[in-house]
């Protein structure tokens, strides 16, 4: 690999060059990263010592807010140290790192969704036999299958971008280093590695948001059967996913399912969906879930409490 590049380091060149802007956005995702963290933990530490919230969706809601705190730390904090550093330079191997653990996160989420959907499905059209289909045992099966396709998906963009040979300009016109801005630079033909790219991420995220909406048209279809209160409940469950999802998956498939073509606007559609939605998943899921509210209420009043 070191033959075929003579760039040994980047520069990135965020969102904005003008000084005034530069404390602005280091301002805003200050907050917006802080936020992220401190929801997504108050959900994880709040499920985990939580004898309320044992039912599988809360257990893929764990790793859900696990996945989005980790995706939005592999480029927030760079994004904000740049802001108002003089010298927003990343080496070669800091780059390659930071695609690996952009798509390793960004697919676990993915997948935790479709399963998330698959908690739902199950819950809803087959209520009895819930328990049976969906036990802790599968449950954590299902989790290292997402961990392992995750592993898998990022290993082959590493690999992509790894064949990559750079040579000349290093000036990364985004936030953080991901494919698409990195092709830009590469000295080769990348038709190829475009077209892998779609297959490969593209492909990821057109099919499981196609996945996603069925799913839930089938759910809220079957819901006709169902009381008014359960209905009710399940609406409201099934909204905050299908809001999740819609967040999501629509800046995901601007930037990957697409031919090889940049936009203005594609860094802050990336923002979107590598800082916005992960700040945004703990509102929708505990503001729109009064079991995760009242469960949070009793944890740290006892905590309180025992202090």
């Amino acid at each position: 690999m070191q033959q075929n590049r003579s760039v040994t380091e980047f520069i990135l060149l965020g969102l904005t060059q003008d000084p005034l802007k530069q404390k602005i956005v280091f301002i805003i995702f200050l907050i917006f990263y802080m936020g992220t963290v401190v929801g997504n933990t108050l959900i994880i530490v709040t499920i985990k010592f939580s004898q309320t919230l044992g039912s599988p969706m809360y257990f893929f809601l764990f790793y859900l807010s696990f996945a989005d705190s980790c995706f939005s730390t592999s480029t927030a904090p760079r994004l904000i140290v740049d802001a108002i550093s003089t010298k927003n330079t990343i080496s070669y191997n800091e780059c390659m790192t930071q695609v690996f653990a952009l798509h390793l996160f960004g697919c676990m989420e993915i997948f935790v969704l479709i399963l998330m959907a698959v908690d739902r499905y199950v819950a809803i059209c087959k209520p009895l036999r819930y328990p049976v289909i969906m036990s802790r045992q599968v449950c954590v099966i299902l989790i290292i299958l997402a961990w392992i396709g995750s592993f898998i998906h990022s290993t082959a963009q590493i690999v992509l971008a790894l064949r990559l040979p750079f040579c000349g300009p290093n000036l990364i016109d985004h936030y953080c280093c991901d494919l698409q801005p990195l092709l830009k630079l590469a000295c080769m033909d990348t038709y190829m590695i475009n077209l892998l790219l779609v297959s490969n991420s593209g492909a990821i995220c057109s099919s499981s948001f196609i996945i996603l909406i069925i799913s839930y048209f089938v759910i809220l279809h079957s819901l006709r059967n169902h009381s008014a209160e359960g209905r009710k409940k399940a609406l409201s469950t099934c909204t905050s996913h299908i809001i999740v999802v819609i967040l999501f998956f629509g800046p995901c498939i601007f930037i990957y399912a697409r031919p090889p073509t940049t936009f203005p606007m594609d860094k802050m559609v990336a923002v979107f969906y590598t800082i916005g939605t992960p700040f945004l998943n703990p509102l929708i899921y505990t503001l729109r879930n009064a079991e995760v509210k009242a469960a949070m209420k009793k944890l740290w009043h006892v905590k309180i409490m025992t202090e």
